[in-house]
């Protein structure tokens, strides 16, 4: 019976070992999560025995259970390098098309723009659509336009935050007043004030039609009484509406012929109307639609003005954009630590593209380890369970970092010291048992 005592033991700490060796050497391996070696007793019992009269016969390997324990998170500085913080794992696309699980988060592209593992694993996401923002529910392999450029997109707006001068005498200037000193109150000489030329408040920007071809877009701003401004997409309408003013007589308010609206402000400087202003018709510099063509047709473009203000300073543009972009070459790829994957494109673009996702398990415990970092699930663990990091229970991401292996060292080889003496003890066992059994052979 001892023979068998021992041989169990041996068995047992030989494979206490192996696994010892094994998270020694992977002491270095992203993502690693460090397992354990954990034993249960064998009891021989016979059939109607008591319970005195069951024997033991040894040990055996129960279980090898990993730790998934947090492993210390190391900044990178790498772009593509993410760190889970907490609970999860990164869903991966083997190549067969099975899915499989890993910690680790040092991802690279290959060369058809696939967002990948070392391994070859395809990262799996939850697709953005660039044009609502609005994220796909069903996760599905990254990849990005590496060979071709992305479409353009045409112009359907242009917000405009700017600052007119309070100060501003109206545009069209003022006739001289003469002195009155007899008056009630007196009246004093007051000098004309000549038209304010139409370029004085005015800003320009570039928008883009459905080919990405750009088209400049000019704004100019003429005052036209207290609070009031007109406003003029064109320099030569706003300067023939100043000389008609001006012709008939000076002082007298503008009678825009083509003013695109009006925009009247409060006493406190506040816009009170004038914005939005819709179906802005601009006239594509494209030599391959028919002309005359405006972007977006029909519809034109919406002007938005409602950052304007009306105080006592300067004119100044303190915000001038659209939503139109050329086409453009993907230049870089950066991962958030909320998992947006943020690619910039060589027209200046930079834009949600997708977000990582994170699956979760009942039983970690259960999952099977396949090598290369990666788990799969199995029926002990339960099924995948598909998230957003730090939505719930999943954890969080640290983007420019790698999580490190959660091996102790100084543990294991504490640990491996004692499974040695354990060995040992094990063979001492058997060798005890051999001269046990060779003085009863040898008795006379």
């Amino acid at each position: 019976m001892a023979f068998q005592h021992g041989l169990s033991g041996l068995n047992a700490s030989s494979k206490n070992l192996d696994v010892i060796g094994h998270n020694i050497a992977n002491a270095n391996t992203t993502g690693f999560k460090s397992s354990r070696a954990e034993f249960a007793d064998l009891v021989a019992s016979s059939m109607g025995a008591g319970g005195g009269a069951n024997y033991g016969i040894g040990v055996e390997v129960a279980a090898v259970a990993q730790q998934f324990s947090q492993g210390n998170v190391t900044v990178t500085g790498n772009n593509l390098d993410v760190a889970i913080n907490g609970n999860g794992f990164f869903k991966v696309q083997q190549a067969d098309g099975s899915a499989a699980y890993t910690r680790a988060g040092n991802f690279k592209l290959d060369k058809t723009g696939d967002l990948v593992t070392n391994g070859g694993a395809q990262v799996m996401g939850f697709k953005v659509d660039p044009a609502t923002g609005l994220s796909t529910s069903e996760a599905q392999p990254l990849s990005f336009p590496t060979g071709a450029p992305i479409q353009a997109k045409q112009t359907s707006t242009i917000t405009a935050n700017f600052n007119l001068d309070a100060r501003a005498q109206n545009a069209v200037g003022k006739a001289a007043v003469a002195a009155n000193p007899t008056a009630t109150p007196p009246i004093a000489a007051q000098a004309a004030v000549p038209p304010t030329p139409a370029s004085t408040y005015g800003t320009s920007i570039n928008v883009y039609d459905s080919q990405g071809v750009a088209t400049p877009v000019s704004l100019y701003f003429l005052k036209n009484g207290p609070n009031t401004w007109e406003v003029y997409t064109d320099l030569a309408v706003a300067e023939a509406d100043l000389a008609t003013a001006a012709a008939a007589g000076a002082g007298t308010p503008l009678a825009p012929t083509d003013s695109k609206g009006q925009l009247v402000f409060d006493a406190s400087g506040k816009l009170i109307s004038g914005s939005p202003i819709p179906g802005l018709e601009i006239l594509a510099q494209n030599p391959n639609t028919p002309s005359p063509e405006f972007i977006n047709g029909a519809t034109g473009v919406t002007l938005d003005l409602s950052g304007a203000t009306q105080f006592g300073s300067k004119f100044a543009v303190a915000d001038l954009t659209q939503n139109g972009y050329a086409s453009g070459d993907l230049t870089s790829i950066n991962i958030s630590n909320d998992g947006m994957v943020m690619a910039s494109y060589s027209n200046g673009v930079t834009r949600a593209e997708a977000q990582v996702a994170l699956a979760n398990f009942r039983n970690p415990q259960g999952l099977l380890a396949v090598g290369g970092n990666n788990w799969v699930e199995s029926f002990d663990s339960g099924p995948a369970v598909l998230g957003k990091p730090g939505d719930g229970n999943f954890g969080a991401l640290r983007s420019g970092a790698l999580e490190d292996s959660n091996v102790d060292l100084t543990a294991e080889l504490v640990n491996m010291m004692t499974a040695q003496r354990a060995y040992q003890a094990n063979a001492q066992t058997i060798k005890t048992q051999d001269q046990v059994m060779s003085t009863l052979v040898n008795l006379r």
